[in-house]
């Protein structure tokens, strides 16, 4: 939120960063709250008690119904909806190019006003369907095993862009008006491109919004975000936000996960699983999810299972990890871990009581898998690769 001008105000108001005007001068409603709404209505010099139903009869039809055409809001008298329609717009993520895998995991390339794009992916299931939300165009971390950061960091997503994804898929899947039953889209996980947690103000509002019983009205028990392991903000993104945490961890010693992911050397693993033990809400009812990639012959030994286990021991932490077979890319430094290797590796966890799962790799095919995701097919050798990673830990500082 900032003190800008809107055209019709004579003193400026707090409005959202989205409510910036689009070149034809119309404002995008989406991403705002309903005291935003109102307020922004307010600017137009409505009067407050108008603006404050206007604000509620908005809400209801764009986060609940899905509308963005103001002519079907037939609770809104026609002279107020052809006002609106001058002066806004209910707008979706441009779909650049949308594709759909052999096994129908959906992917869409997404633009933004700017040009930017960045990209979210659906994976149905038969008892659920999860849409895998990008916080960032582009990301900043250049974890080694991962397409997606190869790419530079151009931005931050905002929270209309971020909700937006989720309204998008709404509108794919044809499930308007919002309701908790029968829904395809169940789950979302913030997985896709970028780090949350260095986007939280944007990540919190949008999630905020999606979780809204009068909206979207997706549990917070159905939302999981995941980061790398920023340590400083994991406590706030509990108090904050509340939903279920994953952490890529991907590695047991301090050797290997500096090599695989580089923010290890800012947070180490003992200070991660600390700032683990220590997140609202963890119990043996919700536990955390730690995500790990299958490196051959760099992180699936039998002593590095059991690494594994004596760590999450020994934080007493609940736990839940999610092996991931490596999803190959062109100019990756690291082979798919066998499958018996992998078994293995679960075998270990498992027996200590710990659920350990091989997840399924989903939409290969279209580079829609873990790991996969990139907006350009730009190929960067491993020398670029070093040069930006040592540029964006001098920038973490």
């Amino acid at each position: 939120m900032r003190a800008m001008q809107i055209p019709g105000h004579i003193d400026p108001v707090p409005v959202p960063r989205a409510a910036i005007p689009r070149a034809d001068g119309r404002i995008d409603l989406i991403g705002m709250t309903r005291d935003q709404l109102r307020a922004v209505l307010e600017s137009y010099q409505l009067d407050p008690k108008q603006a404050k139903l206007r604000a509620k009869q908005l809400w209801h039809w764009i986060y609940n119904r899905g509308a963005t055409d103001f002519q079907l809001m037939t609770d809104i008298a026609k002279d107020m909806r052809h006002w609106l329609e001058q002066r806004f717009v209910v707008g979706r993520p441009q779909v650049v190019e949308a594709q759909v895998s052999t096994d129908g995991t959906r992917k869409w390339l997404l633009r933004g006003d700017d040009g930017q794009d960045y990209e979210m992916v659906f994976i149905p299931d038969a008892d659920r369907g999860t849409l895998c939300v990008s916080s960032q165009v582009g990301c900043t971390l250049n974890c080694r095993f991962c397409h997606t950061g190869t790419m530079r960091l151009v931005r931050n997503l905002t929270s209309a862009e971020i909700v937006g994804q989720v309204m998008l898929a709404r509108d794919s899947l044809g499930e308007w008006p919002s309701q908790p039953e029968g829904r395809m889209l169940t789950n979302i996980v913030m997985m896709g491109m970028g780090e949350p947690l260095y986007n939280f103000e944007n990540v919190r509002d949008a999630l905020k919004l999606v979780m809204d019983g009068d909206g979207l009205a997706l549990s917070k028990r159905r939302i999981t975000l995941s980061t790398s392991g920023v340590v400083p903000m994991m406590a706030r993104a509990g108090e904050e936000i509340g939903v279920n945490l994953a952490v890529s961890l991907h590695a047991v010693t301090k050797e290997v996960r500096d090599e695989i992911v580089p923010l290890n050397r800012k947070y180490g693993i003992e200070e991660l699983l600390q700032a683990c033990a220590d997140y609202p809400g963890v119990n043996n009812a919700r536990r955390i999810t730690f995500e790990y990639v299958m490196l051959k012959d760099k992180n699936d030994s039998d002593e590095d299972a059991h690494e594994l286990v004596r760590l999450l021991r020994h934080y007493k932490l609940p736990a839940k990890v999610n092996l991931i077979p490596f999803n190959p890319w062109p100019g990756a430094d690291y082979d798919t871990s066998t499958p018996e290797r992998v078994k293995a590796f679960s075998n270990i966890v498992f027996e200590a009581g710990i659920s350990a799962p091989v997840r399924t790799p989903r939409g290969r095919d279209i580079d829609a898998a873990c790991g996969q995701l990139k907006t350009n097919a730009e190929r960067k050798s491993r020398a670029e690769l070093d040069r930006l990673a040592e540029e964006k830990q001098a920038a973490l500082g």
